[in-house]
Parts: C-alpha cells; sequence; structure tokens
C-alpha cells in the first residue's frame, strides 16, 4: 500500500492512509484478532454476515427495480456547514 505526500503535507497523507486501511477492513481484522473467537462463534459470526449481506443486495436489487424505495438522503444540520473561506 503507498500513500503520496504532496508538498509535505503529511496530515493529509495520514488521513488518505487511514481511508485506505478503513477500506481494506485492517481496522476491524485488528480488532477481531485482539481476542480469542473460539470456532463455533466464527462460525455464527460468519453466517450472519451472510444472511447480512444477502439481505442488503436484495434490497438493493428490489431498489434498482423499483419495488422498493430509495433511500432519503441525509442533510446536513444547520450548524454543521462548513465556511466557504478558511482563512
Amino acid at each position: 500500500m503507498k500513500v503520496d505526500v504532496r508538498d509535505n503535507n503529511v496530515d493529509q497523507a495520514l488521513r488518505a492512509l487511514k481511508k485506505k486501511l478503513q477500506r481494506e477492513g485492517v481496522f476491524r481484522e485488528m480488532k477481531a484478532r485482539s481476542f480469542y473467537e473460539k470456532p463455533s462463534e466464527k462460525r455464527v459470526r460468519e453466517q450472519q454476515e451472510a444472511v447480512r449481506r444477502s439481505r442488503k443486495a436484495a434490497r438493493k436489487a428490489l431498489q434498482k427495480e423499483g419495488l422498493l424505495p430509495s433511500p432519503k438522503k441525509k442533510e446536513p444540520a444547520a450548524g454543521a456547514r462548513r465556511p466557504a473561506a478558511f482563512g
């Protein structure tokens, strides 16, 4: 995994690295490996994840066909807006 640092902006590079690690699931795996998980618990968890994925895929397919309404987009709160200029 590689992240380029542009204009000595290390903070931006760290954010990009963190986002890549999050997308790859590294943090989730580190959390899962911090404690021992019994094989029976692992099977149950993986089965639940598979059910969740299949339900999500079915819901997306129904939304694509127009049989279910698509989710409403969240609008930012009034105080959460960022100023136009940072200066």
